[in-house]
């Protein structure tokens, strides 16, 4: 990677920590450092698990703990079992923690607007439109894209989420059970793979790639949330599936689609596939793609 590319993040987060006082020991003034502050802020006014709390924020559960025991030391937060289900923790928020949370969120407002102040009109929206630009960029490079077995229940609310959608778009609906069959036997190694797309442990996409023995691998049930669409993660997804096919010695990826799915039409079109005959009898499929990987 491009040495300036890394020298320039550096440099990027050691200012914007600097102007959002992440070193200061007394965030904002009030007597706590920002994980703490940040912590009370997650857990709200409704309360959180103890377990989304730490997908959300992406912390590890010992450190966690420490934070929400000097909470606790503090009288700003109780943690206890949850209604109806011992198993579960959840964090709450006592009066003088939902005291805190509102001077937090007033001491925010004006935090941004000292932000913004110094700046001409013109500058505030060029710094608000980059700093978007910015959290939708960051945002893409938090998904993780990794193998997951096709029964995993991740896995089968992505699968249901796409039937979902497709079925809104095709002329007549969609019905699995008319379709070319997907097994689960055939999305495992060595016979395929699932990839599942996750965003603080939440799925938002997936995808899978049969490896037919003596024919092209095909890839199957591409599919994106519309949480994250526009960030780049279904091509992001198609290379690592071809990637995948690749490095298992497959020199041809290939995959059918629907006339209405324009997008991914025009998704594998950029991404270098080209439109063969039909090579299936796949009853919902218009389009028939073809690509050469190097093994």
């Amino acid at each position: 990677m491009d040495e300036g590319l890394i020298a320039a993040v550096r440099r990027f987060n050691r200012t914007v920590t600097q102007r959002v006082g992440a070193l200061d020991d007394e965030y904002m003034n009030r007597g706590r450092p920002l994980a703490q502050s940040r912590l009370l802020w997650e857990i709200g006014p409704d309360g959180a698990e103890v377990a989304a709390l730490r997908t959300r924020l992406g912390l590890d559960s010992g450190y966690l703990s420490r934070l929400l025991r000097t909470l606790e030391g503090d009288g700003l937060v109780s943690v206890g079992p949850a209604v109806g289900d011992g198993r579960v923790r959840v964090a709450a928020l006592t009066d003088a923690g939902r005291a805190e949370w509102v001077e937090l969120d007033e001491r925010s407002d004006e935090f941004a607007r000292s932000l913004l102040e110094p700046l001409t009109e013109r500058r505030r929206e060029r710094l608000v439109a980059a700093m978007a630009e910015v959290e939708r960029l960051l945002v893409a490079s938090m998904v993780v894209i990794e193998p997951c077995p096709p029964g995993d229940p991740r896995a089968r609310a992505c699968v249901r989420a796409y039937a979902r959608e497709v079925a809104g778009r095709f002329d007549d609906g969609f019905d699995p059970a008319l379709s070319r069959p997907v097994r689960d036997e055939e999305l495992v190694p060595p016979a395929g793979v699932f990839l599942l797309a996750t965003l603080n442990g939440e799925p938002v996409g997936c995808g899978a790639v049969k490896l037919h023995r003596d024919a092209p691998a095909e890839i199957k049930r591409v599919w994106v949330s519309d949480a994250v669409r526009g960030l780049g993660l279904g091509r992001r997804m198609l290379d690592e599936l071809e990637r995948h096919a690749a490095e298992r010695g497959w020199t041809a990826v290939r995959l059918d689609t629907n006339r209405h799915l324009i997008e991914a039409i025009a998704l594998y079109r950029s991404a270098g596939y080209r439109e063969v005959e039909a090579f299936n009898d796949e009853p919902y499929a218009h389009h028939w793609f073809c690509k050469p990987v190097a093994p």
